[in-house]
């Protein structure tokens, strides 16, 4: 908490003060709260969840396989795509931060490679292998929504772990 020496600051301005540094806290927790949400709507494959995040307007920057999509259909189709590969796939959170309208998260992703893994450059079939594939979101919220939601992960780490790239 913010210590405010009241004798140089009127008593009004110290609980304004005060009330700005309790609503920014508040602030913060609705932006990791609303950036949290697609990922756990991922977790319980619920599309209609992942429609009311996104809406229309809302992106998805997937930058390890370079496709930005907008909209929340084209960025169901992706996600419905990992599904597919990966079944029983879940990201566990690690950790958050916020400032303004803005949050990082980062993530661990967890699943087995069952199905057909669609890249851009083409399918990958299953391989049964499981993986563990750390990754970080960047999200921005607006008016309740995600504007964008930004993904990284290495790509190469994912691809050796389900044996379809040698290092």
């Amino acid at each position: 908490m913010v210590e405010i020496d009241a004798t140089l600051h009127g008593q009004e301005d110290v609980s304004q003060l005060m009330l700005s540094q309790k609503n920014r806290k508040t602030d913060m927790s609705n932006v990791i709260e609303i950036a949290k949400a697609p990922t756990i709507a991922y977790n319980d494959k619920n599309w209609d969840r992942v429609t009311d995040l996104f809406g229309a307007a809302g992106t998805y920057d997937e930058k390890p396989t370079q496709r930005r999509l907008q909209g929340a259909e084209p960025i169901i189709d992706v996600w419905k795509g990992w599904a597919t590969a990966f079944p029983d796939s879940k990201a566990t959170f690690v950790r958050e931060f916020a400032s303004g309208d803005t949050a990082i998260i980062e993530v661990v992703w967890k699943g087995t490679h069952t199905g057909p893994l669609l890249m851009p450059s083409g399918a990958i079939p299953p391989s049964n292998k499981s993986i563990e594939l750390p990754a970080c979101h960047v999200i921005e919220v607006q008016d309740g929504k995600v504007k964008n939601f930004t993904q990284y992960f290495d790509l190469l780490t994912l691809l050796t772990q389900i044996g379809a790239a040698k290092i």
